[in-house]
């Protein structure tokens, strides 16, 4: 029985499940990767942070030396007014220089950091969504993957970028602000420092909010772009059913809900804002008062007084724009626990080890050949006699205990051609995916050539067979690419492919011929010549098992007949599955497997099952009363 987890439901109402802290920890392995240029951006904090803190100590001092007040520094005493004030004015100007352009380089490294971990972490979800096992893309909506593999990925190199280092270097930056006071005037800088507090506190709050509502938002644009992405994809049925307003309609009112949860995070972004405005103006009132008070009692000079009304200003800027970047990171995190809802998905399929069961390869290498593969003895097939197929009692279910597939055990003798038929929900196709490993049986077992499939890696499985579906499948490119689907194949073996399938002809038409670029989907080409260019795929790489599951269904009568001579060539010498609803097509094969409800209850050549009178003969007798 499978253990493999189940699904997580995408659509589930926010719940954190990981603290911040913890979050932040699975973005740590993508940051070591660029050290390098964190630790220099982290080193560009400290010239930075003490530049922007001297400079409302050299602005006090330069009123103290007008002044004449005793807090003016010694080594300007002693020297000339207009000196003076000259030695502050280039010490001033050398601050701002250094900060603004060391500002500017740390914001470029920020952004190049960012990037980086944005690129990476978007490739490795690529990756793992890619080695998902289809049942879970039963399960999750198209859009929704795409807003986790876009729009998610993309707010998380700001977390680092814009918000962890932003965060790291206003936290330093008040750290030397806080200093600079306190080593010129402790009750001020006291007054200041206790009003950081409650301001906090409110912030935090405010931010928490504002995570509940923008988790709620970006769940709301998946559910926005799943809508969007099946209204494209089904335009035509959405057009000749006339459903452009129903549709509309139900677009209107996700798009509504989303905008509802966007205007809370507004809300709560602007909130912080606000607060932080106002405590900053009440700051720089009780520095003057308080300041006030001091000067009136000659416990404090004009000059200490300036430099403390431009530090309350300076300390909330880093605040405030610490508050923004908290904002950032909130949003962050709310895409982290997004995107780790997939990457936390079990890849369900998996090679079990690289072990000598990778036998295939050699074995396609030497096919055709008196060369023996080099083997143990106790994993060796017979060359003779590969392409077995054995189902030992397997039963499969899509879900829970709800079984489409139950205790079917047969065996498919080498270069046997064999035909599964039976109603719809069978069960035929369903096999055809337990065989190439889409899906593992819930029990038993299957084996190829005496080998689990389990135990061989899926590249080489994969490539012993070949499968064409009912709808060939085109990538946006070239012919050529269409065909070869990145495997290294000479442009010789792929028009020797395109002649033994007799679509050589249709291919040379075609306005660059190999060359033609095919647009997304293949829509450019017919459904017919999509499905010449899977038959192409699957002679190239002269598999030693061949599936056709309703292959040539999407064939005209005269492109059938066409390709029927290259398909019974391609034939030779294979082990073949061939489901076909139209049964006077699989009256040649082998045998007949006819199912029912995911059991198999007759099988036996054309002429064997009719004088059964069972149920295929009962299928047969139908068609066959349809066409008079």
């Amino acid at each position: 029985m499978s253990t493999s987890k189940p699904l997580k439901d995408f659509d589930t109402k926010y719940r954190p499940r990981e603290n911040d802290w913890r979050l932040f920890l699975r973005l740590v392995p993508y940051a070591r990767r660029t050290r390098r240029l964190l630790v220099l951006t982290l080193l560009l904090l400290v010239p930075i942070a003490v530049a922007n803190a001297v400079q409302p100590l050299l602005i006090g001092q330069a009123i103290s030396l007008i002044r004449k007040e005793p807090s003016t520094y010694e080594f300007l005493r002693t020297r000339p007014l207009l000196q003076g004030l000259n030695i502050l004015e280039v010490l001033l100007l050398f601050t701002v220089t250094i900060q603004l352009t060391l500002s500017g380089v740390q914001g470029y490294l920020v952004q190049k950091v960012g990037q980086q971990i944005t690129a990476e972490i978007r490739q490795d979800l690529f990756h793992h969504v890619t080695c998902l096992a289809v049942r879970f893309f039963d399960r999750t909506p198209v859009g929704k993957l795409i807003t986790r593999l876009t729009s998610d990925v993309e707010v998380l190199g700001d977390v680092f970028s814009t918000g962890a280092i932003g965060i790291v270097s206003d936290l330093f930056s008040m750290l030397v602000i806080i200093g600079f006071m306190f080593s010129i005037q402790w009750e001020l800088a006291l007054l200041l420092l206790l009003m950081l507090f409650p301001v906090t506190g409110l912030i935090v709050y405010f931010q928490q909010q504002y995570r509940k509502g923008n988790y709620k938002a970006r769940e709301e644009l998946s559910v926005l772009n799943s809508q969007l992405q099946e209204n494209i994809f089904g335009i035509n049925v959405v057009q000749l059913f006339r459903r452009e307003k129903f549709n509309a309609e139900l677009f209107r009112a996700t798009n509504k809900r989303y905008n509802k949860e966007l205007n809370q995070t507004i809300f709560y972004d602007s909130a912080v804002s606000a607060t932080l405005e106002w405590v900053a103006l009440i700051a720089v009132a009780g520095v003057l008062w308080t300041g006030g008070f001091l000067l009136l009692k000659k416990q404090l000079t004009f000059g200490i007084l300036s430099a403390f009304v431009l530090y309350a200003q300076r300390l909330f800027d880093p605040l405030r724009q610490f508050a923004e970047k908290f904002t950032t990171i909130q949003a962050g995190f709310t895409a982290i626990e997004r995107v780790s809802d997939i990457l936390d998905e079990p890849i369900e399929i998996r090679d079990r080890h690289k072990s000598d069961l990778g036998y295939i390869d050699e074995i396609a290498g030497v096919r055709g050949t008196d060369k023996q593969p080099n083997l143990p003895k106790s994993k060796m097939p017979n060359p003779s006699k590969l392409g077995e197929i054995r189902f030992e009692h397997v039963w499969f279910a899509y879900k829970d205990d709800d079984y489409v597939i139950k205790d079917l055990d047969f065996t498919i003798h080498p270069g046997e051609k064999v035909a599964l038929v039976g109603p719809t929900g069978a069960g035929k196709s369903s096999i055809i995916r337990l065989l190439c490993r889409l899906y593992e049986p819930s029990k038993g077992r299957i084996l190829v050539d005496g080998i689990d499939i389990r135990d061989l890696p899926q590249t080489e499985l994969r490539r012993y067979m070949g499968v064409i579906l009912q709808e060939g499948f085109l990538f946006a490119g070239d012919v050529k690419s269409n065909i070869t689907l990145g495997d290294s194949y000479t442009f010789d073996e792929i028009q020797q492919a395109a002649q033994k399938t007799s679509i050589a002809q249709f291919i040379e038409q075609l306005p660059q011929g190999y060359d033609t670029q095919l647009r997304e989907r293949g829509t450019n080409l017919s459904s017919g010549q999509k499905q010449l260019l899977a038959f192409a795929r699957a002679a190239i790489r002269a598999p030693q098992i061949l599936v056709l599951d309703e292959a040539t269904a999407s064939l005209d009568v005269g492109t059938e007949a066409l390709i029927q001579e290259a398909l019974n060539e391609l034939l030779v010498g294979r082990t073949a599955i061939i489901i076909a609803h139209r049964l006077s097509t699989i009256r040649n094969v082998d045998r007949i497997f006819v199912l029912k409800q995911g059991e198999l209850i007759e099988q036996g050549s054309h002429e064997e099952l009719i004088q059964k009178e069972g149920l295929y003969a009962s299928l047969h007798n139908l068609q066959m009363l349809g066409k008079t």
